[in-house]
């Protein structure tokens, strides 16, 4: 697959990825990273193809050497209420906002870009094509994984410090059992069945 660069004028360049749009629990996390052209991070990557150690380091090396970087999200109110993607786009857009430096070119990784007033740019496969999307997509890896680990604790008995949220076997077996918290999206079909079916047993 072909590398991917941006257009020859750009002289700040931020990277946005995403975490999270398919797991039945937990907020959608995004990041957005400016990297200088001179740093020295090795081993930049699809977070999906790093162990979690990898992603710690980088984690780490990122957010040291970065010139700047930010967290957006959407919250799993705003996801039942708007829909996946579009809380996904408010949270790039959050996450961008949040940057100490304005980019003049954005590259976001996927097939669409958020309506806003960046030049930007959509790179299929971006995470692993473009150093400042893969950093983006380690720093929002790492801190959303954190958050799943803490809700684990807080709701345990769902698996989420395991699957993140993802609809395992185990976690939809959990869900009918124990039924939906605070934190399930209640818009995706599996947590509305079982509130259906739950609501259905009282009468």
């Amino acid at each position: 697959m072909k590398l991917w660069a941006p257009p020859a004028n750009v002289k700040v360049l931020a990277g946005v990825d995403e975490v999270g749009r398919g797991p039945l629990a937990g907020d959608v996390v995004t990041a957005a990273v400016i990297l200088p052209s001179c740093h020295q991070i090795v081993g930049l990557a699809d977070s999906k193809a790093l162990t979690s150690r990898q992603r710690e380091n980088l984690y780490e090396d990122i957010t040291g050497q970065a010139i700047t970087w930010a967290v957006g999200r959407a919250t799993v109110a705003e996801i039942d209420r708007f829909n996946i993607l579009q809380a996904t786009m408010m949270a790039m857009r959050r996450a961008v906002i949040a940057l100490l430096v304005k980019p003049d070119y954005v590259a976001v990784d996927g097939n669409r870009v958020p309506n806003w007033e960046y030049r930007s740019e959509a790179v299929v496969k971006g995470d692993g094509r473009v150093e400042v999307i893969s950093a983006a997509s380690i720093i929002a890896k790492v801190v959303r994984d954190t958050e799943m680990v803490a809700l684990d604790r807080k709701y345990p008995g769902y698996g989420f410090a395991k699957n993140k949220g993802y609809g395992t076997p185990q976690h939809q077996e959990a869900l009918s059992r124990l039924g939906p918290t605070q934190v399930h999206r209640r818009s995706f079909a599996p947590v509305a069945r079982e509130i259906t079916e739950q609501q259905a047993a009282l009468f």
